[in-house]
């Protein structure tokens, strides 16, 4: 059985320096592939530098919504390098945050929106956070076009916006919330989510799954991940790890 964690972030302070050694505890729980997250221009570099260094690492590079105001021509020509860069398989992370506010919404909204034009120019495809943001972040998808893929990454959302952003060409990544007791919507929202349009994440070292729950995140727990949709749908892990493998090869061309 083979896992691959489409979204994390192996380059944050807490694996500095040991990311062999985790590494190592993903493969043993069969993460054999990850996606090292970007999000500003240090992890962005840093993302890249593991997906060097480390077989079993790609990068995304992109600005979040936290640095929206630093989007510039500057920025875009150094992202449009760095999505040329073998190894980098995304545009990413990129999306609208209305919960911590770092960015006017306005602000927010234009540099998501100009992201996911160079993403479409380049054939990239995109991995959005959206949080608190999901109708404006929806009609900016809808505006936009996605011929080349898109994930939404820890997908929080009821089962009402994901019927809506079903119609788009979207995919939907879960992480540890899948776990979490009281979780009900995203819990009715994985049982009705489409094995062919679903994958897995930790969004390490943030959202640890259950049973580790209260502890530093790390790649390997997405095989947790997996497990708790495996028990929502009331299907065999082996099935969810098969289906979200090859998902996540498509979505992210990996070879």
């Amino acid at each position: 059985m083979e896992l691959i964690d489409n979204h994390t972030h192996l380059q944050d302070e807490p694996f500095r320096g040991k990311e062999e050694f985790y590494l190592e505890r993903a493969q043993k729980l069969g993460v054999t592939k990850m996606i090292c997250a970007g999000q500003d221009p240090d992890f962005n570099e840093r993302a890249i530098d593991l997906s060097q260094r480390f077989e079993p690492v790609y990068a995304m590079v992109g600005y979040c919504p936290d640095v929206a105001q630093e989007y510039d021509q500057a920025a875009e020509d150094k992202l449009i390098e760095q999505l040329q860069i073998p190894g980098v398989v995304a545009m990413g992370e990129i999306g609208l945050d209305y919960y911590w506010d770092e960015a006017p919404r306005s602000v927010q909204r234009a540099v998501f929106a100009r992201q996911l034009e160079v993403a479409h120019e380049l054939k990239m495809p995109v991995d959005i956070h959206t949080r608190d943001a999901f109708a404006d972040c929806y009609q900016i998808l809808k505006d936009s076009n996605l011929e080349y893929g898109a994930v939404l990454h820890s997908f929080n959302g009821n089962p009402e916006w994901l019927e809506k952003f079903m119609d788009l060409n979207v995919n939907f990544s879960y992480s540890g919330v899948v776990s979490f007791t009281k979780a009900k919507e995203v819990h009715e929202a994985v049982k009705k989510t489409p094995l062919e349009r679903l994958l897995i994440e930790t969004d390490a070292p943030f959202l640890t799954p259950k049973p580790y729950r209260g502890r530093q995140n790390e790649p390997g727990n997405v095989y947790y991940v997996a497990r708790a949709i495996a028990e929502l749908k009331q299907v065999p892990l082996t099935e969810v790890a098969e289906a979200t493998y090859a998902n996540t090869m498509r979505v992210y061309g990996l070879k």
